[in-house]
């Protein structure tokens, strides 16, 4: 791409010549709307770079002038077939062509040309970046021919939500696609128009109808929904798929047909594959897609998909820190993926590359990508939907969106090149620096062993690649790229947003050290002088970044905000036990518990966040024994429990509180029986109070009965009930 000479060099094609053109752009006599659009996109974006305005014209109005070729016109060159949705940008003579496959081919090709060999850019949402010359010369020997890898391709990204950027990099959005798409089976029977009446359509569980999945085998489920697809199909017959899929979570039906399916096809994907497959047969002409996921991720024993049948694998369980193809969290994965693949060659990939229970915190996968993507195409992937952090602003957007459309289009590409030309394009000067801050991520992820868990916390990875001296040198790093990036204020602007990921995870730690070094409290337990300030700072840049929520289904800025000052309201606690030792019968679960037993004396609170400050323990009692270290006159013991029926967490159906002198005889002193809740979703804190007036004692016990099981309303198979308590303070 060439810019400025007022006279074309030998081999060039001199587009625009000080603003003026001799050049029209031709389409077909009937072309098709994407034609037209292209056309009309490429006459754009020349008239913005110098100013000319290019005629467009149908090929019946041609006559021999210097043309620019846009669609399937009679004047050709390049190959004679194109695959769909590929392009060739090729060049003859005085002429330049831009023909595509079936679909957005020749709108991809005309961007591909203004990115390629015109300098213009969209590295993100918002306007693109569309250079200025009077002149614009483009190669006369142009022979370009690209053909995508994956039929479907999706980076699930806010820079996808931008229509022109899904166009320039090639990608596709599930709205555009699917006339019914992902988690469908209460779209297709809505419980609240059928469960009261017909609960015989819904799934067995423990010798009970509940609405928790619909039972495959019952006759009338499929006539409805074979109505449901009919009406629908009508209703949108572009769409290109439809899915049929379980809800999220469990509760397969295991009613006497259901099961006798599921047992001949080694579980209950068999019955999923047979229903799926019997109403695909009703629409030979359409494609259905089905989740592999969950209980549905291994292959059926017989029943192979229909040949209209797409079965979408999942690959939620597996950690990030290593390549799909060699990670052992990722082995069953790949063994139902080789399954599938042998019964089918209509296979997509559910994928995810962002951390959802923290969207901002650093997730350095990203030089996995690559080898994760070439593994799908390997074994014969169609499709790939690549799970980031959706329409809110997330770890490394912007870049993980561009380097997967890159990779989803070709698995092959110089991903050296990819990455200087994002950079470059994004951050301008402040470009090698930020490449140095990705390198320095991904190198502590290996260098100290840690995990990447989709949800994740940066509280667990703090004595890993989140460590407070990682995160010093990572912002070492930011410092030289806000320096580099200069006045320039998008580029500041960019590296601002980058920068909020290491705030985050600085905000978020200081929960978990409280009072200790890195904290937000002071050491008598005040709130540092600047902290407020520091999180309404935090809380305008995430929302000028573009930040909807926090996590998935999570906070809003303002939301965090809040949950901040009701932090820094909290009276800290000057108790008896501050900071004494625990000891504990049945064991805490670690991944949630990173302070351990310590939680429970810490002096902090638990939020509504259960992997904050919050002792958990799966499926059994909770009984600590604190030890003040002597004989302390006590007059109540305080603690609280959450209940978070979404993440299974319920309150104890008792508390009990005794005390003793020597830690081996134990006086009990109170015990509350506390009510079964109802089915309430809603996060709650719980506290209770036990009066021990002029008590003398020196170990405290406190025995939390656990439930012997989920409610009816939260039942599911496989599934413990978990209690999270927090502080016991005595006083």
């Amino acid at each position: 791409m060439l810019f400025s000479a007022c006279h074309p060099q030998t081999g060039e094609l001199p587009l625009v010549q000080q603003g003026r053109s001799a050049y029209v752009i031709v389409v077909p006599t009937e072309a098709t709307k994407a034609e037209s659009k292209a056309a009309d996109i490429f006459r754009d974006y020349v008239k913005r770079i110098s100013g000319a305005a290019l005629p467009v014209i149908p090929e019946s109005q041609y006559k021999d002038q210097p043309a620019v070729f846009v669609g399937n016109t009679d004047h050709t060159y390049g190959p004679e077939k194109i695959k769909p949705e590929g392009f060739f940008t090729g060049s003859k003579d005085k002429f330049l062509y831009i023909r595509g496959g079936s679909g957005q081919g020749v709108v991809y090709g005309v961007y591909h040309t203004l990115q390629a060999y015109m300098g213009c850019r969209k590295d993100a949402a918002g306007p693109a970046f569309v250079p200025t010359a009077k002149d614009i010369r483009i190669s006369g020997s142009l022979s370009d021919l690209q053909e995508p890898a994956f039929l479907y391709r999706e980076s699930y990204y806010p820079p996808s939500m931008d229509a022109e950027y899904l166009s320039w990099h090639r990608l596709h959005r599930f709205e555009d696609l699917w006339g019914l798409w992902g988690h469908s089976f209460f779209k297709l029977l809505p419980p609240a128009t059928y469960f009261k009446e017909h609960p015989e359509y819904y799934s067995l569980v423990n010798g009970k109808r509940q609405a928790q999945q619909l039972c495959l085998s019952n006759e009338n489920v499929y006539t409805l929904t074979v109505a449901w697809f009919k009406k629908a199909i009508a209703d949108n017959p572009d769409a290109a798929y439809w899915s049929i899929s379980p809800e999220d979570g469990g509760g397969a039906c295991t009613c006497d047909l259901c099961r006798k399916a599921d047992a001949e096809e080694g579980g209950p994907q068999g019955s999923l594959i047979r229903f799926v497959n019997r109403v695909a047969s009703q629409f030979p002409q359409q494609r259905f897609t089905t989740l592999a996921y969950g209980y549905t991720a291994r292959p059926p024993l017989k029943a192979k998909p229909g040949s209209n049948v797409y079965i979408m694998l999942s690959t939620i369980d597996a950690f990030r820190q290593e390549p799909l193809a060699q990670t052992s969290s990722a082995a069953a994965f790949r063994k139902h993926l080789e399954g599938w693949e042998a019964m089918t060659s209509n296979l997509f990939i559910w994928d995810y590359t962002t951390q959802f229970t923290n969207y901002l915190a650093p997730f350095p996968d990203y030089n996995n990508l690559p080898s994760n993507i070439k593994y799908f195409a390997a074994h014969h992937v169609k499709g790939v939907f690549s799970q980031g952090s959706g329409e809110t602003y997330g770890d490394m957007a912007a870049y993980n969106s561009y380097v997967q459309a890159a990779l989803l289009w070709h698995p092959d590409a110089d991903m050296q090149q990819v990455n200087h030309d994002f950079l470059k394009g994004y951050y301008g000067p402040a470009a090698p620096f930020i490449g140095q801050y990705l390198e320095a991520l991904s190198n502590a992820v290996k260098s100290t062993h840690s995990t990447l868990d989709i949800y994740g916390n940066p509280v667990y990875n703090i004595r890993d690649y989140l460590s407070p001296k990682l995160i010093d040198q990572y912002s070492t790093l930011l410092d030289k790229a806000e320096a580099a990036a200069g006045d320039n204020s998008v580029f500041q602007q960019r590296v601002a947003g980058t920068r909020l990921f290491l705030e985050y995870v600085v905000l978020q730690q200081s929960r978990y050290y409280g009072n200790e070094p890195y904290g937000y409290l002071e050491a008598d337990g005040t709130v540092k002088a600047k902290w407020p300030q520091r999180v309404q700072q935090f809380a305008q840049q995430c929302k000028a970044a573009g930040v909807q929520e926090l996590s998935e289904g999570g906070l809003s800025p303002d939301a965090y905000v809040q949950e901040w000052q009701e932090l820094f309201s909290r009276k800290w606690i000057n108790s008896l036990a501050l900071h004494v030792p625990v000891t504990l019968v049945h064991p805490y679960t670690p991944e949630y518990s990173p302070k351990k037993e310590a939680t429970l004396t810490d002096g902090l609170m638990g939020g509504r966040d259960f992997s904050y400050n919050w002792l958990f323990t799966y499926g059994k009692d909770m009984i600590a024994t604190i030890d003040m270290g002597s004989n302390k006159t006590i007059h109540q013991v305080q603690m609280n429990f959450l209940q978070d029926a979404r993440h299974y967490i319920f309150t104890p159906v008792r508390i009990q509180v005794e005390t003793s002198m020597d830690g081996q005889h134990f006086t009990a002193a109170e015990e509350k029986d506390i009510p079964v809740p109802g089915e309430d979703y809603a996060v709650q804190i719980q506290h209770y109070s036990f009066s021990l007036p002029g008590t003398s004692a020196r170990y405290i016990r406190v025995t939390a009965k656990c439930p012997a099981g989920l409610p009816e309303w939260r039942l599911v198979a496989g599934k413990q009930p978990a209690l999270c308590c927090d502080e016991v303070s005595v006083e």
